[in-house]
């Protein structure tokens, strides 16, 4: 029994710790990734923009539909095994920019993607996603710093675009 206690205390104090550190962790943060591709800025800004084409070269994700807007701006909905997130779109000018952002206060993080493409002269096209996210709860925050990495995500999506558009 004083084993399971003591296991117990040891477990408790090392939740705390994780705890104590991720409210020392800035909310606030930005994470880069960048990949080189072997087709246009148009054809590169076609394939991340298609909404409808994204469920089939996404790891994980299982749907993605456009929803209702109010204000005439798009959103839209990726399904995965995650859950469900809702995106505005806050930019589109193809084929250069495109920045999405969570569109739902529920969730224990937020921010916005940008998606810069520069092209080059021998046809092919630079990607850069910049992450400015937020992270409120302070264990996620220790979590995605020092247990995932602010990049995991964008570097599974560039993964996953090379897939489908191949890369440098």
């Amino acid at each position: 029994m004083k084993i399971a206690l003591y296991a117990l205390g040891v477990l408790v104090l090392a939740v705390l710790v994780v705890i104590g550190i991720g409210y020392r962790l800035p909310v606030k943060h930005t994470a880069t990734v960048s990949a080189r591709f072997r087709t246009s800025a148009e054809s590169l800004f076609a394939t991340i923009t298609n909404l409808e084409g994204r469920s089939s070269w996404r790891t994980g994700l299982t749907s993605v539909q456009s929803v209702p807007s109010t204000d005439g701006r798009l959103r839209f909905q990726e399904v995965s095994s995650d859950g469900t997130i809702t995106y505005l779109v806050e930019v589109s000018e193809a084929p250069h920019r495109y920045v999405t952002r969570i569109d739902d206060k529920s969730l224990p993080f937020g921010g916005t993607w940008t998606y810069d493409i520069v092209p080059s002269t021998n046809g092919e096209a630079a990607l850069t996603i910049r992450e400015d996210g937020e992270v409120y709860s302070p264990l996620f925050r220790f979590v995605s710093r020092y247990v995932f990495g602010h990049e995991r995500t964008m570097q599974q999506y560039m993964t996953d675009l090379g897939r489908v558009v191949p890369p440098v």
